[in-house]
């Protein structure tokens, strides 16, 4: 990895609370739930852009719901 860069981020209150909530469910810092967040967006946006699709299934309701990332 090069070199750590800083960036500061302005969050609104319903935004840093989502944050706070994931990161004391998931027992990660905030930094890590970020790193995760940009991890999934960039694997969702290679996949998307090479033609996949993206799904949520509910096995046992039997549902599937196209999730459309845009």
């Amino acid at each position: 990895m090069a070199g750590k860069r800083t960036m500061t981020l302005n969050r609104t209150g319903a935004e840093m609370d989502v944050l706070e909530d994931l990161s004391r469910r998931k027992e990660l810092t905030k930094t890590a739930v970020i790193r995760q967040a940009l991890r999934l967006c960039q694997v969702v946006d290679v996949r998307l852009a090479a033609g996949e699709k993206l799904f949520f299934e509910d096995e046992p309701a039997k549902k599937k719901a196209e999730v459309v990332v845009i």
